[in-house]
């Protein structure tokens, strides 16, 4: 059955390596329907914000595949993200980026790298959410929830077992933020067990990422927050010796996008220089994901003989390893010329049917709801020009109740009643506020600080409520 995907040429070198992949598309016989669709630059500047217009999201749902090369984002203010507007909407919640060293023909000095980084692609510092609470002070917060992470760790884990991967690694900073990494490191460690097939280990990401950068031969799979997966994915890619190879998926439960981890490359747009292997390479990924493993088995090793042949683009061609320096087109008909070849000095590769259907079929488990009590809230004012010591005696001469003053911090630093010699104090501080010893109180009792620091003139910036799970703070600093 004919499988309708949505396609963009893209900006830059876009249209030339888009044309390049979907010829080796069609020559290897992939059973698809293109729709094309327009987003990127040429939308931007006709003052549509967000770089896709209307008609496009309406391929997207129907076709529900999109395969996509490198776009261009206009400089200056106004113009948001593609990529991060269509992870948003479109529930794009994994992203895969296998990462690969092709030795010799690339230089690189880990001949062995082999590993796939599977990213949480919503959530954590890249939800966006940030605020400017006073003068001096910014704030980003960091957004991770129960079910994004266990549907990623479940991703990861499924992902290894359909791709005959041995292990997956858990980077998290949980040492430090216990209650967003801390979450994701225990469901990690809850969810491993029902995979007794694939080992599981965890590493913390500073030292991960400097071991993977010193020895990434000895990762598999690895499975991280937003943030971390970003810079991670782009330090294994570095490895390989070419980011131009790099290609990566976006899934979600019901849209899956297909791109190179590349830019638009401008520069050489429209010189037949450009190398497709990135797209090349992710639309075989799309050709897994719908269910034409022989094709993309065949593209892929014809891929692989083209690059031991040393049939190479400009950007990989070396006289002592190449034999022919070809151009964008020209690398798109030697791939197309070894299409049925297997590749003699790589390992050829064979993917199997049923990966999407191995990966994709996540069943989150209920969770029992906790017992939550309000113990207090931090309450964040701005300093007047008072000292911790002088704010401090302010507020605890006016405010009463259920509630006392137990420190105030500036920058998570406390610097009341003990602490602040040599801490850098800006216009904000918090106030935590709790209750003696951990009583429960209501929401009255907060508004009735919040209405008594009001009266003394005090700018209220945020306030945050602090509270117990199941008898456990929910909360920390």
């Amino acid at each position: 059955m004919t499988t309708p995907i949505t396609v963009t040429y893209g900006d830059g070198i876009g249209p030339e390596i888009m044309k390049a992949t979907l010829a080796v598309l069609k020559a290897a016989g992939a059973d698809i329907a293109v729709e094309e669709i327009d987003v990127g630059e040429k939308v931007y500047l006709s003052g549509i914000a967000t770089g896709i217009p209307d008609s496009a999201w309406d391929s997207l749902n129907k076709t529900k595949v999109f395969l996509k090369a490198p776009i261009t984002t206009p400089v200056g203010e106004g113009y948001k993200s593609l990529n991060v507007t269509m992870r948003k909407r479109l529930g794009l919640f994994a992203n895969v980026r296998p990462c690969v060293s092709y030795t010799p023909y690339v230089a690189t000095k880990h001949p062995q790298l082999d590993v796939v980084v599977v990213r949480e692609n919503e959530e954590d510092l890249y939800a966006g959410i940030e605020y400017q609470q006073s003068q001096d002070e910014v704030e980003s917060i960091k957004l991770v929830t129960a079910q994004g992470c266990e549907r990623i760790i479940r991703y990861a884990f499924g992902y290894a077992r359909a791709n005959g991967r041995q292990r997956v690694t858990c980077f998290h900073k949980a040492n430090i933020m216990k209650q967003t990494d801390g979450l994701f490191l225990r469901l990690f460690r809850e969810i491993a067990p029902e995979y007794p097939d694939i080992k599981a280990d965890e590493m913390i990401i500073d030292i991960g990422t400097a071991r993977l950068a010193a020895s990434p031969e000895k990762f598999d799979v690895i499975v991280t927050l937003n943030l971390y997966g970003d810079i991670i994915s782009d330090v294994a890619a570095e490895l390989t010796g070419s980011v131009g190879l790099g290609a990566s998926s976006n899934i979600g439960p019901n849209i899956a996008m297909f791109e190179a981890i590349h830019g638009s490359a401008p520069d050489i747009a429209g010189k037949d220089m450009a190398n497709p292997s990135g797209l090349l390479l992710s639309s075989v990924m799309m050709l897994v994901h719908i269910g034409q493993p022989d094709v993309a088995s065949a593209i892929h090793n014809a891929w692989l003989r083209t690059i031991e042949d040393g049939v190479h683009t400009g950007d990989l061609y070396k006289p002592e390893l190449s034999t022919q320096k070809v151009g964008t087109q020209g690398f798109a008909q030697a791939v197309i010329a070894r299409l049925g070849q297997k590749p003699q000095k790589f390992k050829p590769v064979s993917y199997r049917a049923g990966i999407r259907e191995n990966i994709a079929n996540i069943t989150l488990k209920p969770r029992a709801a906790k017992t939550i009590t309000l113990v207090g809230a931090d309450i964040y004012v701005g300093s007047q020009g008072l000292s911790p010591a002088a704010l401090a005696e302010k507020i605890n001469h006016t405010v009463g109740g259920a509630l006392k003053l137990q420190h105030i911090s500036s920058r998570g630093v406390p610097v009341w009643p003990k602490g602040g010699d040599g801490v850098l104090l800006v216009d904000r501080f918090r106030c935590r506020f709790i209750s003696e010893p951990s009583q429960a109180i209501s929401y009255n009792d907060i508004l009735a600080i919040q209405k008594n620091l009001s009266s003394l003139g005090l700018d209220i910036a945020k306030l945050e409520t602090l509270r117990l799970m199941d008898g456990k703070p929910a909360y920390q600093g």
